[in-house]
């Protein structure tokens, strides 16, 4: 290494130098149910009528009023409450990123807090992280249930800026009890927080948040509504939202990129909402096949528990994962070993919930790994 690469490493901050860069596991050649996506491709003929409507694209100019007719589209598609602004991102990850620039306080002297349910998606400790917040982890109980009172005394001792409350949770995916999020949701607000109702499996959920911030506005004034389009079917068009009261979510709104969302992803979507029943369809297919997952992982001698899902994945405890995992892996098979990514998940797997065929296909593996 030269002296002068040494020097610019150098200027690399030591909490980012000491990281690992975010790992996709490289996935040719075998069956892919680590990621939670959609197992569908586009009818043919939808491919072809998307190819001619992405080929038509200006592609040298900057993403303009379409946005604004995307977020339209998405209004309608949720059923947005008036009064509600909505924030674009490239990806729901990119919006946390903005959440937590938003929120930071440089230059101040005061670190902001992100408080959140553990274990849960990794994105939020990493974004408090980058964006100097600090990150209060609350363990769930033994069987990923929200721990209210440990929820509710880190609230009032830390007074997060930002509460994410994944509905349901990555990677148990657990939809918690209401009435306990709306308490955790008001100790929030008391103490003059946002809560981030992060409802990126929604598709296969029995219930969403929107509906009681509907019913209840004025009690869920500080609550904001994050959703992807990934789960929806679109993992491979990068397209988040983020929706709630117009004056929280314009401030949001200030820290976001110019030209974040392409033309060719803004494009995508509304082609796929304007064909929203297609993969909806499709999300019931997977609802069914989940269950039907679920029984066979159940009866499968050697695993020890399989918990409840609410999402296009299963969380399975088994007596080796590492072995189980590198037993599927040989068989073709790429699941999620997420035993060491928090003490709760020791020995588990997480699968996604394919078609009947690749979910018979990896049940397979799994019984020939254990």
């Amino acid at each position: 290494m030269t002296d002068t690469l040494a020097a610019a490493l150098g200027r690399i901050r030591p909490d980012v130098r000491a990281m690992h860069a975010y790992a996709v596991q490289p996935a040719t050649g075998v069956l892919k149910m680590d990621a939670m996506e959609n197992p569908f491709p586009l009818p043919p003929e939808l491919q072809e009528a998307l190819g001619r409507r992405l080929g038509a694209l200006a592609l040298n100019r900057y993403p303009g009023a379409r946005l604004a007719d995307l977020k339209v589209a998405l209004a309608a598609h949720i059923g947005m409450p008036e009064g509600f602004s909505m924030v674009l991102g490239n990806g729901s990850d990119e919006i946390i990123t903005l959440l937590a620039l938003a929120c930071a306080r440089p230059g101040t002297g005061e670190r902001a807090t992100m408080l959140a349910p553990m274990p849960g998606f990794v994105m939020y400790p990493m974004s408090a992280q980058l964006q100097g917040l600090d990150f209060v982890g609350v363990p769930l109980t033994a069987d990923f249930e929200l721990d209210e009172p440990a929820m509710l005394a880190a609230i009032a001792q830390h007074r997060p800026a930002i509460t994410y409350l994944a509905y349901p949770n990555n990677p148990t995916a657990t939809l918690w009890d209401e009435g306990a999020v709306q308490r955790i949701i008001d100790a929030v607000g008391a103490q003059g927080g946002i809560v981030v109702m992060d409802e990126a499996y929604q598709p296969f959920a029995s219930r969403t948040w929107l509906d009681r911030m509907r019913a209840e506005p004025a009690r869920n004034a500080h609550v904001l509504l994050m959703r992807t389009l990934s789960k929806f079917g679109l993992a491979g068009v990068r397209l988040g939202y983020l929706a709630g009261p117009a004056a929280l979510v314009d401030e949001i709104e200030k820290v976001r990129p110019p030209y974040n969302v392409s033309v060719l992803n803004c494009e995508a979507a509304l082609f796929a909402l304007e064909r929203a029943q297609v993969f909806a369809a499709q999300a019931a297919e997977l609802r069914a096949a989940r269950a039907h997952l679920i029984a066979a992982l159940r009866a499968m001698p050697g695993v020890e528990r399989v918990w409840d899902s609410e999402a296009n994945m299963v969380l399975v405890r088994v007596p080796d994962a590492a072995r189980a995992f590198e037993g599927m892996k040989a068989r073709k098979v790429l699941v999620k070993n997420v035993s060491t990514m928090h003490p709760l998940l020791a020995r588990c797997l997480r699968l996604t919930v394919g078609s009947e065929a690749d979910n018979a296909q990896m049940l397979d593996a799994l019984q020939a790994s254990l």
